[in-house]
């Protein structure tokens, strides 16, 4: 008797131990499972926001190219007034220049 009893808590022993390892076995596959999942999430995250920052780029990139032409009509315009005011001072201090010029020109020095 003693015997079979020890026959059946070894029978109960492997059976729980069997168990155990089907339990562990789902734990894992489970754990496979979501890892994948998570992974495909972030996969489609990663895609979203990249096709965002894509289509945020070609947006700032046709922003600044259809100003383009604006940009150089006022670049111009910039210019233009600025060659004038370096005219307009010219035009007083020329004056001024060429006697001071004229001055050191014809002045000797021992």
């Amino acid at each position: 008797m003693e015997a079979n009893r020890g026959q059946n808590g070894i029978q109960l022993l492997l059976a729980a131990e069997q168990e155990a390892q089907h339990i562990v076995n789902a734990a894992r596959n489970a754990k496979m499972t979501r890892l994948k999942q998570a992974k495909e999430e972030a996969d489609k995250e990663i895609a979203q926001f990249r096709a965002q920052m894509e289509a945020e780029f070609q947006r700032k990139l046709a922003e600044s190219s259809g100003d383009s032409g604006a940009n150089v009509k006022r670049l111009e315009q910039e210019t233009e007034a600025k060659i004038g005011q370096l005219k307009t001072q010219a035009s007083r201090i020329s004056r001024d220049v060429v006697q001071m010029l004229l001055k050191h020109v014809t002045t000797v020095k021992n």
